[in-house]
């Protein structure tokens, strides 16, 4: 008779996968992983930028938790990994303390974040913060992260069931990670290729459709000094939504003599939209052949200025330079899309240089052919994207230097390619919010033209390049290496208009900027993305018009933005 004893299950040696996690319901979160999410979120209510409103914050919060949510989750794979054990179900201890200290971080975070909101809104003059609209960022963060929390595991269960799947056909460990990888790869080809073509061809066309619009109020030039006017090359109905308005408007050679005191010609706008023509080089060419048509290259001033995405051009900004120039002045400018700056960058860029480029070009060809003493002074205008159009037809400061007479960027985006060389070739000790280029004798920045562009003093003889940008403007400072890499103008002194506290945080600044940027015209004039105002001295900086003052400047700024 034989006798047998069953081995006990902890003294069995049969191998195990350890690296099957125990069942749990899908929608049961990680201990580890929540702490994550607990700490990016409460982080994210350190000030950025600019004042946010609660449900900018709660978003920014909830993408801060998703994101610290899977930190967590990986730090401690990596530590059961280190440790040789596997994963273990969070006790009913461990969430009580998990739940305590959460509501005391949260609390001490919402009440940190209203304080720095208080001190920013005051610094920019905007209107306090409610209490209703700080408590709002709580649930509005806690619905952001239960979205994607969810969007996350159902990709993840996606991933597993495919491994399983696989696993009839090879090991276990291979087909989970292939399953992964497989759901991963489509969902990056779907955002970033049908998704997105499919997003910005609806874009498109919606965009297509208002820009056939005319607003209330606008109606078609009598002067054959517009373009979509009586003797104009071309037809009103191609000028776009932007375009319209654009020749429609500004001052009269009347408004600018009751400026000035002096006689005033009426101002010359050229502005060829995408129906005009079928490529930018057509635009341009047919643009300078109605700025011809309408003797722009007689007058005393001659401004080429590149639009944004939609072919807007900032009202003020575009008076601002004719009533500066005392009416003597043409201004020519093409479309060369129907969506917004975003979209229209985020898709193809290439349109905004290609147009910048092209109008320039044409322009430059004509102006060239000129005698020496019958040129225009030519000047160069582009605002945040239309920046990067504008910088497009030069290679540096020299070929700006030798090519006109003026430029004026403002707002550019941290990605134009000449606004970056000059910000990073600075002098040694000037800062990146307000870097100087070779002491300056071509190229300043400013981020207050009210009081110069450094080193204000020096000789600025020759043509000028000013860039206007503001410390709180998101658009100039957002960039992909905020994500980890703390930028120069966050190691610096800071900004005037930015608070002492920000800091530089790894993900959570990239995302705080990145949601404060579609906020960015949202604030008082002199901040964010806004400059209107400051053009009156831009323009005055650039161009040097006699008997020129403080208070004809003030004068011009009321006209411009009453």
């Amino acid at each position: 008779m034989t006798l047998t004893r069953e081995v006990p299950p902890e003294d069995r040696t049969e191998p195990v996968d350890e690296a099957v996690p125990p069942v749990r319901r899908w929608y049961a979160p990680s201990l580890p992983g929540l702490w994550g999410g607990l700490i990016l979120a409460c982080l994210t209510f350190t000030p950025s930028l600019l004042p946010r409103s609660g449900v900018l914050q709660g978003a920014v919060a909830g993408i801060g938790a998703i994101l610290g949510y899977g930190l967590g989750v990986l730090v401690a794979l990596v530590w059961r990994a280190f440790a040789g054990r596997g994963p273990r179900r969070a006790r009913g201890r461990s969430l009580a303390v998990f739940g305590i200290v959460a509501v005391l971080l949260v609390v001490a975070s919402v009440l940190a974040g209203r304080y720095w909101q208080g001190e920013l809104r005051t610094l920019m003059g905007a209107p306090a913060q409610s209490w209703g609209d700080t408590l709002l960022a709580v649930p509005v963060a806690l619905v952001a992260f239960v979205v994607l929390f969810a969007l996350c595991r159902a990709l993840f269960l996606l991933g597993r069931g495919l491994g399983r799947l696989l696993s009839r056909w090879m090991g276990r460990r291979g087909a989970r990670a292939l399953g992964g990888l497989v759901v991963a790869a489509v969902v990056v080809y779907l955002v970033s290729g049908l998704a997105l073509d499919g997003l910005f061809a609806a874009t498109d066309r919606a965009f297509a459709a208002a820009n056939d619009e005319t607003p209330a109020g606008v109606s078609r030039p009598t002067s054959d000094l517009r373009s979509g006017g009586p003797e104009s090359l071309i037809g009103w109905d191609t000028l776009g939504r932007e375009g319209r308005i654009f020749v429609a408007g500004g001052p009269s050679g009347a408004d600018i003599a009751r400026f000035t005191g002096t006689r005033a010609a009426e101002p010359i706008r050229i502005y060829a939209g995408v129906d005009s023509a079928d490529t930018a080089e057509d635009r341009a060419a047919l643009a300078v052949a109605d700025l011809e048509r309408a003797g722009g290259f007689d007058r005393a001033r001659l401004l080429v200025a590149t639009t944004t995405g939609q072919g807007w051009l900032d009202a003020g900004t575009m008076s601002s330079f004719e009533y500066v120039a005392g009416g003597d002045s043409a201004i020519v400018a093409l479309q060369y899309s129907f969506v917004p700056s975003g979209f229209s960058y985020l898709v193809d860029a290439s349109r905004a240089q290609a147009a910048g480029r092209a109008l320039f070009d044409a322009v430059y060809g004509k102006w060239a052919s000129l005698p020496v003493d019958h040129r225009p002074q030519l000047y160069v205008f582009g605002e945040s994207l239309g920046s990067f159009g504008g910088e497009a037809a030069f290679s540096g400061e020299s070929d700006l230097r030798n090519r006109t007479s003026g430029a004026l960027f403002v707002g550019p985006p941290n990605f134009n390619a000449l606004h970056t060389e000059f910000r990073d070739g600075r002098d040694p000790g000037s800062r990146e919010v307000e870097p100087v280029y070779r002491n300056g004798r071509t190229v300043r920045f400013s981020t207050d033209i009210d009081a110069g562009a450094p080193p204000v003093g020096a000789p600025w003889d020759g043509s000028r390049t000013l860039i206007l940008q503001h410390p709180s403007d998101p658009i100039t400072w957002w960039s992909p290496r905020l994500l980890f890499s703390r930028p120069d103008w966050l190691a610096e002194p800071r900004g005037r208009d930015v608070l002492p506290a920000m800091t530089w945080l790894p993900v959570v600044t990239f995302w705080q900027v990145t949601l404060d940027m579609p906020a960015a015209a949202d604030v008082p004039e002199g901040h964010g993305h806004r400059y209107t105002r400051e053009s009156v001295d831009a323009w005055a900086t650039l161009l040097r018009p006699p008997d020129w003052t403080p208070q004809k400047a003030d004068q011009l700024r009321a006209i411009i933005s009453p």
